[in-house]
């Protein structure tokens, strides 16, 4: 009896030690992650840091909360006890509704006003980091980071003369801490900045990973979640100061002119930034007196640098993670959010300080607001368009369809996307559908016609047989003639095979057909890689990848000029050769069953298709241009047609079963113009 009494007893003290225990804020501390979960607290993050008054707070979903006096939030911001003291918890997801035109969601403090950096200034902060994302492609700099303090411009291009990041490898104890200076872009187009990066303990940004699931190894200096550190910023007379400080670590100092640039030559970029941002055509030049004349603020908190953007949109800030759709609790569960504790801040500004009411102007639920492709490429007033459903629009000022045509921020610069499917409903001629523009004015090409644009091909279907040469291609830019056998002179491709890196860009001439239509064929040149008539030795086996050829997700331009019946053709890409072409389309070069190439006779001879051009090509019909995603892919049999019918995958038409499966073709245009011909360069 006596010992069934102090089993009771004693079940019945461990029961209250637990309860005694979970009211009295002890943790439940995730190992790995440094994770703490929500304590009970009586004090809201005011009563912990009492300077709220200083600041706007916004949130995970993109909220601004305004002031963040008596405020909590159970999702990204609220307060903790690690047993020894409170902390205020700023946490965020991978993915959710961002602010501004950022791609990364932040729990982050924004200064209420803003200050000339001649000025004084002066932000402190103690904190530890206790959560970075789990996943993310380790090639790129951004993933597995978070920002915990900034500088931000409130005015010109809004850049960041300091970011101070926190970035932990997944199975690593410790991670690193540096900052960055992103240069206050010289002119108009800020989509040349970049970034230099100072190390403070452990790596800098620029140091990345062989490949998307391999690590740097662990840094030895690092700072382990969980670590106090700290830091302070100072401001004065155009000069920022910074330091840092953690117990058992060196204490490092800097300084940097926020007036007087160090980058406004080409020949001042430095070996990192040449590395890491001009591959992505960053490669800009700081104006002479950097963020002089501009309104600074403050910025503190979690904002999250891991997204779930795939990392071919931009190599450098694109992290390729896991977001479950968006879905909060999913990333929180799985590790998919930042995650940090601030125990002290303290801010001091200048009397002369003004309002910042004009940022949150320009930037609050900006991420929510539709900004329309006739605003990212004005000349969209001078086309008409065919959507991947068969639906054609006339008027496409301030038109936008979520399936087909729309806008994306890269994180550098808008662009208007052009997105169809491998089947669709299409024009009446065509095997193949297409989100595509369509001139309105018509034009001989005597009396010329100019089209420029600057891309990326983000997809090509990924399926189709190998052996036709139409698969896994789409069609960027054409000139299409609107009489006769309405053929087409001008088809610019991009081809890329499943699981090659690179893909080709060539362009083709169509002749236009003497007599009966049918004999019409392609002559293919290319650009960079391989031409059209490339292709595998059977259904399923690709040729080579091409050395020379273009990414997806790789920028280039072309600009098309017909001029007095000559077509000229330029065609550039960073890193890139340029590459000119000219084309007589007023004279045929193939009026003869002789003066068919080689590669005709072989790729179309086969087919039946061995026809000759009017000696006249061209002349005197009225042409057009096009320019969008035409996609070659399409789901009829190749024994038809062992050209153009590739024998795809399309889910019987069901649009949204072939965007989940990877049978569509996505292209971006961020540059677009058009108009008469102009008198060529040399």
């Amino acid at each position: 009896m006596e010992i069934k009494n102090f089993k009771l007893i004693a079940l019945y003290n461990l029961k209250l030690l637990i309860i005694l225990f979970l009211v009295s804020g002890c943790t439940n501390k995730n190992s790995e992650s440094g994770s703490t979960n929500k304590l009970i607290s009586k004090n809201p993050p005011s009563d912990v840091i009492p300077f709220f008054q200083h600041w706007n707070l916004i949130l995970g979903d993109g909220t601004n909360a305004g002031q963040a006096i008596d405020f909590e939030h159970d999702d990204f911001f609220y307060t903790a006890n690690d047993g020894k003291s409170d902390w205020v918890v700023f946490k965020t997801p991978n993915a959710g509704n961002t602010h501004g035109t950022s791609n990364n969601t932040r729990t982050e403090l924004a200064q209420l006003k803003k200050w000339s950096p001649m000025t004084d200034a002066k932000l402190n902060a103690t904190l530890k980091v206790m959560n970075v994302a789990s996943t993310g492609d380790a090639t790129v700099a951004a993933t597995y980071s978070v920002v915990i303090g900034q500088i931000h411009s409130a005015d010109g291009h809004e850049n960041e003369p300091l970011k101070i990041f926190y970035k932990k490898f997944p199975g690593h104890t410790k991670g690193s801490v540096f900052w960055n200076y992103e240069i206050n872009t010289a002119g108009d187009d800020n989509s040349g900045r970049w970034d230099y990066s100072y190390p403070v303990w452990g790596y800098d940004f620029s140091d990345i990973g062989s490949d998307k699931n391999t690590s740097l190894p662990e840094p030895k200096d690092g700072i382990a979640l969980g670590e106090e550190l700290s830091y302070e910023i100072e401001i004065k007379s155009g000069i920022m100061s910074l330091k840092f400080m953690s117990e058992g670590h060196e204490t490092k100092t800097f300084t940097k002119n926020l007036i007087n640039s160090e980058y406004a030559k080409q020949s001042d970029m430095p070996d990192q930034v040449k590395n890491l941002f001009v591959p992505i055509g960053q490669d800009g030049v700081e104006r002479k007196n950097a963020y002089a004349g501009e309104g600074l603020f403050f910025k503190l908190g979690s904002y999250n640098q891991t997204n779930g953007k795939d990392p071919k949109v931009n190599k450098v800030w694109c992290s390729g993670a896991e977001t479950h759709g968006g879905d909060i609790q999913k990333q929180y569960a799985d590790g998919n959010y930042a995650e940090v504790w601030f125990k002290s801040a303290n801010i001091t500004i200048s009397e002369e300080a003004i309002s910042n009411a004009g940022y949150f102007l320009a930037n609050d639920d900006l991420s929510k607001k539709t900004v329309y492709p006739s605003e990212v490429i004005p000349s969209m007033d001078k086309f008409k368009m065919l959507m991947g459903d068969g639906t054609n629009v006339e008027d496409l000022v301030n038109f936008e369809h979520k399936d087909f045509f729309y806008t994306v921020i890269d994180g550098t610069r808008r662009w208007v996307v052009y997105k169809t499917p491998n089947s669709g409903i299409t024009s009446k001629n065509s095997s193949n559908t297409r989100t595509e523009l369509h001139e309105k004015r018509e034009w001989t090409p005597e009396e010329g016609g100019k089209l420029t644009g600057t891309c990326r091909v983000m997809h090509v279907s990924t399926s189709g047989d190998a052996r036709v040469p139409a698969s896994f291609s789409t069609v960027v830019g054409q000139i299409h003639s609107g009489e006769g056998h309405e053929n087409e002179p001008l088809k610019i491709f991009y081809k890329k095979y499943p699981g090659h890196k690179k893909g080709s860009v060539f362009w083709n001439y169509e002749i236009n057909t003497e007599g009966d239509n049918k004999g019409r064929w392609d002559y293919s040149i290319p650009i960079w890689g391989h031409d059209f008539s490339y292709v595998g030795s059977n259904e399923n086996t690709y040729p080579k990848e091409p050395m020379d050829g273009i990414e997806l997700g790789e920028e280039f331009s072309y600009e098309v000029n017909v001029f007095e019946g000559i077509m000229y053709l330029t065609f550039k890409s960073s890193g890139h050769p340029t590459k000119t072409f000219t084309k007589n389309l007023v004279s045929s070069e193939y009026t003869s069953a002789a003066d068919m190439p080689m590669q005709v006779k072989k790729l179309f001879g086969a087919i039946g298709q061995d026809g000759v051009e009017r000696a006249a090509a061209y002349k005197g019909e009225l042409n057009y241009f096009k320019q969008g995603a035409y996609n070659q892919t399409n789901g009829k049999d190749p024994n038809t047609n062992m050209v153009w019918c590739t024998g795809a995958e399309t889910f019987e038409g069901d649009i949204a079963k072939q965007y989940a499966n990877g049978s569509y073709t996505e292209v971006w245009f961020r540059d677009t113009t058009v108009g008469p011909g102009t008198v060529p360069s040399n």
